[in-house]
């Protein structure tokens, strides 16, 4: 048995440094215990790649949907902080063999997700809509309706609350479909707007299944607005699934964001199409003059849009997107902006001056143009494309209510096609 005084960290590291304490050299006897450091659940000695991935599979099925839900011997392997975690599921794929690698390593990743990184579940799901961009589809629909009363004075809340859950089930469908292509081209990031997917909100298979769910709620919109409406089935289909393969098409299949389309896409979408179909959907009628009537609201959108791709510039380059704003360039794009801002308001005035006054009251809303304007010119675009949408929802609403004031006989007379 050694009964010597084993050296402190003092003494080692004094030894170290070549310095002697008290002038004597130390016992020859004296021994330094050795110290066995045993990592939990990867030494290849006690555990086998089978039996590590066979555990994991066992504690996920029991609902351990969280590192801190793991028993004890797990939580000093796991840490609940995120940047711990990446290094422990990197560190743990090499020692599993090749044909495990990459369930083991998917098991781990679907499980990481603590309480601060996943939410309730009403709430990731909400978040995952974006439910601040829908203004884009209730101007457009809400005018349509508008004009149908002006134009034949044909109303009904029924066709119309219909109208606006097919449209808003489409565009919801639409952000959902975005946010998924976005994040597997690895366009979205940590600096992104939109991190359903990148803070890990929602995993891939539930966003799959959201997009899934709300395109099937839209096409049950539709088949119950044609019921309901007095228009043709092939006219309403053809405007409806026009709707339906745009919102689609942005970023999935063609991926027409991808390659500086998708503006176009966006203005024909959320501009005349939103319109002309709740206009038919009220009158069973298609009409010209709705297109004409819905090109404000298709440039402010388009204003949302633009805003949105000029402040993801460099992520959307990074990963090999195209989009108009990398073509234009930053002072290019702030043209554009400007464009796309004040183009509304010269309508307002024109059409207001020659028709009717009433048309003058969505230039009330001119005031936060200016301010837009001002903070695109300085860079500031972290939250521009909310604000911009807030915009396109207080000018749509005073456009809507002016048209709904201004007398039938002064507004421009409703072309119907043959």
């Amino acid at each position: 048995m050694i009964t010597d005084k084993l050296p402190s960290s003092l003494d080692c590291e004094n030894t170290r440094n070549g310095k002697l304490l008290n002038g004597d050299l130390p016992n020859a006897q004296t021994k330094v215990p050795h110290v066995k450091i045993q990592l939990p659940l990867v030494e290849s000695s006690t555990q086998t790649d089978q039996e590590l991935l066979n555990e994991l599979k066992y504690y996920n099925k029991l609902g351990f949907t969280s590192l801190n839900a793991y028993p004890a011997s797990y939580d000093n392997h796991y840490s609940a902080e995120s940047q711990v975690e990446s290094q422990v599921i990197d560190s743990m794929a090499p020692s599993i063999s090749n044909g495990h690698n990459g369930i083991a390593k998917s098991i781990l990743v679907d499980s990481k997700l603590n309480s601060q990184q996943r939410k309730s579940g009403l709430s990731c799901y909400l978040i995952a809509l974006r439910p601040w961009s829908f203004t884009a589809s209730i101007t457009p629909v809400a005018l349509g309706s508008v004009l149908a009363y002006k134009s034949l004075g044909v109303f009904s809340f029924g066709i119309f609350f219909t109208t606006m859950f097919t449209a808003l089930c489409v565009h919801a469908a639409g952000n959902i479909v975005n946010t998924y292509f976005d994040f597997v081209r690895g366009v979205d990031n940590k600096k992104s707007d939109d991190r359903t997917l990148v803070d890990s909100i929602l995993l891939p298979g539930d966003v799959v299944r959201l997009g899934a769910v709300l395109y099937i709620a839209g096409c049950v919109g539709f088949w119950i607005l044609y019921i309901l409406s007095p228009a043709k089935m092939e006219h309403l289909a053809l405007v409806y699934f026009c709707g339906l393969s745009s919102s689609f098409l942005y970023t999935g299949g063609l991926g027409l964001k991808y390659i500086a389309l998708g503006d176009i896409l966006i203005v024909l979408t959320f501009g005349p199409l939103a319109v002309v179909f709740s206009h038919l959907s009220q009158t069973g009628q298609l009409s010209l003059i709705p297109l004409i009537y819905a090109i404000p609201l298709a440039l402010n959108t388009e204003a949302i849009l633009h805003s949105n791709n000029t402040r993801d510039m460099e992520s959307d380059r990074m990963a090999g997107a195209i989009t108009l704003a990398i073509l234009l360039g930053k002072t290019g794009s702030y043209c554009l902006f400007c464009f796309l801002l004040f183009t509304p308001y010269f309508l307002f005035f024109t059409i207001g001056l020659h028709y009717s006054p009433w048309l003058l009251m969505p230039a009330l809303s001119i005031f936060l143009v200016f301010k837009l304007e001002k903070s695109f010119r300085k860079g500031n675009l972290t939250d521009m494309p909310h604000q911009v949408a807030h915009l396109n929802l207080v000018m749509g609403l005073l456009y809507i209510a002016a048209l709904y004031l201004a007398d039938s006989g002064s507004l421009p007379s409703m072309t119907p096609l043959s």
